[in-house]
This record gives C-alpha cells, sequence and structure tokens, in this order.
C-alpha cells in the first residue's frame, strides 16, 4: 500500500474516456496495463499525490439499456458529444453490476498493473464505491434480497418509478430523501445487518486493490438521513452508525486504507466523526463560485483540524468546468486557493488544459478542445511549486487583511500563512474584479528589525521588506483583479 500524505492531492480521472483516447493516439489496444509511461506522466504531474481512477467497475447492461430509453439522459448526451453514437454510451460508472474490474480496462491484471505503475512513481492509487445501491442486474438482487428496502405488489402498481420488480421480489429504486428516485438503480438497506457484513466484505477486497476509496453520497447511509429517507420501510433502526461498523471491520485488514466521503448537507463534521479521514468542502467550492471573499474567510474560520480533512475542489465529474463557470483570471485565483489551503486537493483530469464540456459519465468520448498550453502550466508551476516548498507540512492560520476608511478594497482580500520546518509561507489572494490594497500583518514575533526576502514561488520575484513593517504595521499589498502573492518569507540571513 502507498502511504498517502497527511493532506493528498488527488486527480481525478474518467478512465474509460481517458484509456479510449490513449488507445486512440498511440494506435494500440490494450487496458490499463498497455498504457505507455508518457500516458501516465500526463496525469501524475509533479505534486500529485494519488490518482482516482474513477469508472473502473463492471457496469450494469440493464442500467445502460434503462439510460438509453430516458429522452432527458440520451438529449444531454447529444449536447455534450453531438454526433454521439449508441457504442459510446457506456452507462453510468455508478450503476454497478458487481465489483469487478471492467474487462474493458484490463480486467483485475490491468488495474493491478495500473496499481503498480503509479506505486512505482510514489502515487496512491483511489478507487469508487457505491454504498446506497447496486444496478438492478447486481447477482446480490436474486442472492440476498435481504440485503434491500423491499417493497410490495401494490406499491409496485401504485409507483412503478419508486419500486422494481427482479425475481420474485419487489426492490425500491435507490433514491435521497429530496429527489425523485433515480431508474436505473436497487436501494440498499443501510439498516440490515447482513448488508453492512457485506459492504465490510466488498470493501475489504477492494482495499486490496487500491490505497483509497472514494465513497459515493457517502452521507445517505448515516442514520438519521437513511431513517428520514425510508422511514418504517427500513426496519428498526440500528443502535450503530453503519460506517464505523463497516470501517472497524476493513481497518482490521486495511489500517492504512484512506476513506472520502462525497458529502453535503453540512454533514462533513459527522462524517469525519464517524470515521472518515476526508469529506468533500462542497460549501467552499459554492462559496468561490458565487460569493464574495467575505463569505469564504467566514467559511475559512473552521478549526484547522477539521478544515485538514475536506477536500477542496472546483470541478469534479458531477460539476461543471471550472474554465466554463469562471473567467480564466478567477479560475487561476480560485487555484491558488485551493492548492493553498488545508485539506485534500481534488483536480479532475482536463481541469488544467481549460476543457469547458462538462460530460456525463455515462459516455466513452468527449468532444475535441483545444488544450490551453498557458494555462496547464500554471497550474503545474503552481501544484509543484507548493509541493516543493512543503509548506502544507506546517501549520496553517487565518490573517485578517486591514484597509483604510476611505478603500474598502482590503474586505476582497483573503490571506493566511504557513509555518513549520520547511519555513515560512504567506498566500493572499483579491477574490474580485477590481484592484483591491491591504495590509496583512504576519504572525511571527521573532522577524526582527532588518530586512527580509519575500520569494515568489510562482514567479521568482525577490522583494525585501523589513521584519518590523511585517510584523507591525504589517506589508502593503496592492494585486490587480484577481491577483495573487504565494510568498516564501525569509529567512532573515536570505
Amino acid at each position: 500500500m502507498t502511504e498517502l500524505p497527511a493532506q493528498p492531492v488527488v486527480h481525478e480521472v474518467n478512465t474509460r474516456v481517458w484509456l479510449l483516447e490513449v488507445q486512440r493516439r498511440t494506435g494500440r489496444r490494450g487496458g490499463l496495463a498497455d498504457v505507455p509511461k508518457d500516458a501516465w506522466d500526463e496525469v501524475t504531474p509533479h505534486g500529485v499525490d494519488a490518482v482516482w481512477l474513477m469508472g473502473v467497475w463492471e457496469r450494469s447492461p440493464q442500467g445502460r439499456e434503462i439510460a438509453l430509453r430516458d429522452p432527458s439522459l440520451t438529449a444531454a448526451f447529444g449536447r455534450a458529444v453531438p454526433g454521439i453514437r449508441e457504442d459510446e454510451i457506456a452507462g453510468s460508472p455508478y450503476c454497478i453490476r458487481r465489483y469487478e474490474a471492467d474487462e474493458a480496462l484490463g480486467g483485475t491484471e490491468g488495474l493491478a498493473a495500473a496499481r503498480a505503475e503509479l506505486a512505482g512513481r510514489g502515487i496512491g492509487l483511489l478507487l469508487d464505491y457505491v454504498p446506497n445501491h447496486v444496478a438492478p442486474d447486481s447477482p446480490w438482487t436474486l442472492t440476498h434480497p435481504e440485503y434491500f428496502v423491499r417493497g410490495t405488489a401494490d406499491e409496485l402498481r401504485a409507483d412503478p418509478a419508486g419500486y422494481l420488480p427482479v425475481g420474485d421480489h419487489v426492490l425500491a429504486r435507490g433514491r435521497d430523501p429530496f429527489f425523485p428516485p433515480w431508474p436505473d438503480v436497487v436501494q440498499l438497506n443501510a439498516f440490515e445487518p447482513a448488508l453492512r457484513a457485506a459492504t465490510t466484505d466488498v470493501l475489504t477486497r477492494i482495499g486490496d486493490l487500491c490505497d483509497g476509496v472514494r465513497c459515493d453520497m457517502a452521507m445517505l447511509m448515516t442514520n438519521d438521513v437513511f431513517a428520514r429517507t425510508w422511514g418504517e420501510r427500513a426496519g428498526p433502526r440500528p443502535v450503530g452508525e453503519f460506517w464505523p461498523e463497516v470501517m472497524s471491520g476493513v481497518r482490521r485488514r486495511h489500517p492504512g486504507m484512506v476513506f472520502v466521503a462525497e458529502a453535503y448537507w453540512d454533514l462533513e463534521w459527522e462524517l469525519q466523526r464517524q470515521g472518515f479521514d476526508f469529506c468533500y468542502d462542497k460549501r467552499l467550492y459554492d462559496r468561490l463560485l458565487h460569493e464574495d471573499a467575505g463569505s469564504v474567510r467566514r467559511h475559512l474560520a473552521a478549526d484547522e483540524d477539521y478544515q485538514r480533512r475536506l477536500v477542496r475542489f472546483l470541478e469534479n465529474h458531477d460539476e461543471p468546468r471550472a474554465a466554463h463557470t469562471m473567467e480564466p483570471a478567477k479560475e487561476r485565483a480560485a487555484a491558488v486557493v485551493i492548492a493553498t489551503l488545508p485539506g485534500a486537493t481534488l483536480w479532475y483530469e482536463g481541469q488544467f488544459t481549460g476543457r469547458r464540456v462538462q460530460l456525463p459519465v455515462f459516455l466513452d468520448r468527449r468532444p475535441e478542445e483545444t488544450p490551453d498550453g498557458e494555462l496547464r502550466a500554471f497550474h503545474e508551476r503552481l501544484l509543484a511549486a507548493v509541493h516543493r516548498s512543503g509548506m502544507r507540512t506546517g501549520r496553517w492560520r487565518l490573517l485578517d487583511c486591514e484597509g483604510w476608511p476611505d478603500n474598502g478594497s482590503y474586505r476582497n482580500l483573503l490571506a493566511w500563512c504557513w509555518s513549520g520546518g520547511a519555513g515560512r509561507f504567506l498566500t493572499v489572494v483579491n477574490l474580485s474584479g477590481q484592484p483591491a490594497q491591504a495590509r496583512v500583518r504576519l504572525p511571527w514575533s521573532d522577524l526582527g528589525a532588518g530586512d527580509l526576502p519575500l520569494t515568489g514561488l510562482l514567479d521568482g520575484a525577490r522583494h525585501l521588506r523589513s521584519g518590523a513593517e511585517l510584523s507591525g504595521p504589517g506589508l502593503f499589498v496592492d494585486l490587480d483583479a484577481w491577483g495573487t502573492h504565494v510568498f516564501a518569507v525569509g529567512p532573515a540571513d536570505g
């Protein structure tokens, strides 16, 4: 097992799409074991600690047929990729028939080869787990109907969108409490002891193949949410929670296995308490896209140890592309925020090159888009610089930005620092489309009165400022719209 750092940088890859593009580029068919090293280089730039190969499990033929009969889905497929062919629609990677590596990717041997290739680079492998539901043609539906939320023939007749006949049983379609059921999956019962034991077994076997799992919609399996969703249909509410019971079993065999929760509805802290190493920080994503610097600052006032167990991102396969939602200068500023905060960071393959089309996960092909070479160079420079600096091995602190009565632009600035064995570092970001000025007082009392170098990690620019200024009135910053500073501070003899 590759041990991930305390705050890993993760690169998500849409596995089937990426592999097919590699095959077309090289003119060679094959699975993950046949991917050339230069293709692995592209998804493991310096500063990446783990690759999440999204969508490696056996997809459901029945789920695919359901998707092909859904006019709203097929219309979305055509909008994303005009001229998409039916044979290029693989079905949803979250409608899983079995947790066996897809033969189109080279099966278990191909997945093992991918893990070995990554491990040789010191990079870990993350895979998906979907706890809430399985495909209607999963073997479990016939061999273990007790694992599922079940209905009656009368309920099936009254609500065919909510229930599905499978063999001799009526099973509930998967859902969350706020939306209609998903038509292509059936609902597992989080309260069923046998399902908890089976989940432990599956995740233990997955742990033989990777270094961690990203658990889809993990909050749906908490006792409170599951009871709210299914009520008496789920049966007696257990005393213990689903995730602690499952994780304790898995970690008896894989003590270092990393669990990442896709989490919403402000349940991040609860899922951390239940054992997850990291939880999605969807609130930060929303605030960066739609709110101002003050909103982001209030979010970052949370306890540092809590923030270290969040996953920061600007896009993933469920969200629109960052290049589509943000103008280029804002995207770069937001990327600096994400890269220099505490917590895990998640980047999505194609984000670095400015892809704009959000691809439905059902598809095997994405549209041709011209890569943005400058954007890629920026992201690779950012990730490499933060990684080399070692800043995130230290302790983090949010800083105040102070202004003047006749200039309120300081409210648009965000600032924080890191300090530890790797040195001292300062980040300042103008999260607005207008110039902004402020004073940022550094929290270190031992800066002295002499000149200290401030060295830009992204541009190499070097500035001298007196320690008395930095710890007294504070560093004066004047940033253009969406401007950033990422400085190494000192040492005094620098």
